[in-house]
């Protein structure tokens, strides 16, 4: 009997990474994605894994949480990461990449895939047979309504940024300079230095700046994401919070005179030849004539020119905990599985996370076998264990961190040694399961 092939909805991240997961187990499938024909609010190209709001997949460091899970997603022969690795821009202790090249590969390698069938569209109703839901947090409106149909609950909502982009030609590097914090990496951001003097006035000004209008219905339901607040919203809840945050100083000194700053604004190179740069931090809500006005009050940024102002939008996500499962399938219907910033996980590299594991289960159900969960002892594992079982009164998204990670049953004062036991263990245990379970 001929094989059915499994539907993948969207190709971002997730959609992606679940797509190839599919197709390298064996398995048909078919991989819907409605841009050209229909775009999101933040989505501006037709490639697959546009990444929308930053280049950057985190810390490259293994003993961090996005860096571990960079490091499980590659042993799962990730594609998203291969190709991360393949198209990464100098940034520091970060993984970013040139998110054209990026975009542009991931839809040629799939669309050359010879199990992969690539439909342009928009999906409105959730198909029936084993299906992957990866259609992201900008979920289209009859898609949301017939998951709302499916599920008898309303999403949940937050709100999220994007940061500007600036021209690397308009910025003055006799004031702005390279270094990494600490001196770790190679020396990739442009650090814009300002004294107490420039930075209370630059706070005063986001103060007061006009900010894009919230609808009504979004006023009443916005919850901003605490690991992604606007600019502004740092700058209102006190005079040093984005000198503890986005701006701080700490491990940053200008070589020319040797001094630290009293704040400092880090630009992030966002593409190979260093034409493009992202201030980092800098999500924002301001009215685009506003941020042209502030932010070129920035110390070097004084004839900045910006090829992205910054944007936001709601996004929204599923209660989780009510609804899934740690294999990331749906309770009520296990032929439907579900990845990505949808199922209330934070980042990019979360993403492809969610999509490799999607794919693997979808994989095994169309091939008869039980689907997998992941050893909690791993950053994915742990991930989607907390996704599954966390409050859900109190649900809201979770970024990898070692916080959800079960304990090392042994005090260690020192967190790089613990984090490296925490690394350590977490790749044992994954080797372990993947030769277990994922044996050729």
């Amino acid at each position: 009997m001929e094989q059915q092939p499994i539907q993948v909805i969207g190709g971002g991240l997730a959609g992606t990474e679940a797509a190839w997961q599919i197709a390298q187990a064996g398995v048909p499938v078919i991989l819907h994605e409605m841009r050209p024909k229909r775009f999101s609010p933040a989505h501006h190209t037709e490639h697959l894994a546009e990444l929308v709001c930053s280049n950057s997949f985190g810390a490259m460091a293994s003993d961090r949480a996005a860096g571990l899970l960079h490091e499980e997603l590659r042993q799962l022969n990730s594609i998203v990461i291969a190709k991360a690795d393949e198209h990464a821009v100098p940034a520091g202790g970060a993984l970013a990449v040139d998110r054209g090249q990026f975009g542009q590969d991931l839809t040629e390698t799939l669309s050359s895939h010879p199990l992969i069938e690539f439909r342009r569209g928009e999906v409105s109703t959730v198909p029936e047979g084993i299906v992957v839901l990866a259609s992201g947090p900008l979920t289209s409106p009859d898609l949301a309504e017939d998951l709302h149909r499916f599920t008898g609950m309303e999403y949940l909502s937050f709100f999220d940024a994007a940061s500007p982009i600036i021209v690397g030609e308009s910025i003055n590097q006799d004031i702005a300079f390279m270094a990494s914090r600490y001196d770790k990496g190679e020396a990739a951001y442009l650090n814009c230095p300002m004294n107490k003097e420039q930075y209370l006035h630059f706070r005063e000004e986001l103060c007061k700046a006009e900010q894009t209008e919230l609808k009504g219905f979004e006023r009443e339901t916005a919850k901003f994401f605490e690991a992604c607040l606007p600019i502004e919203e740092l700058a209102h809840r006190g005079e040093d919070t984005m000198r503890y945050g986005p701006l701080k100083p700490v491990g940053l000194s200008d070589n020319r005179t040797g001094e630290r700053p009293y704040a400092v604004i880090q630009l992030r190179q966002e593409d190979k030849a260093g034409q493009l740069w992202n201030m980092v931090g800098f999500q924002t809500n301001l009215r685009w004539g506003e941020q042209k006005r502030i932010f070129q009050l920035i110390p070097g940024l004084e004839k900045a020119e910006f090829v992205r102002l910054g944007v936001m939008h709601r996004n929204t996500f599923l209660n989780a905990p009510q609804l899934m499962s740690a294999t990331l399938q749906f309770k009520q219907r296990p032929t439907l599985l579900a990845a990505g910033q949808l199922i209330g996980t934070e980042g990019y590299t979360a993403a492809a996370a969610g999509g490799c594991l999607a794919g693997i289960n979808a994989a095994r159900l169309a091939l008869g076998k039980e689907p997998l969960s992941l050893p909690p002892t791993t950053m994915m594992g742990a991930l989607f264990e907390f996704i599954s079982s966390a409050s859900p009164k109190h649900f809201q998204p979770m970024p990898p961190n070692f916080g959800i990670v079960p304990d090392l049953g042994m005090r260690i004062k020192s967190k790089p040694e613990k984090y490296g036991k925490y690394r350590d263990r977490s790749l044992a245990d994954l080797a372990t399961w993947k030769s277990a379970n994922l044996a050729v």
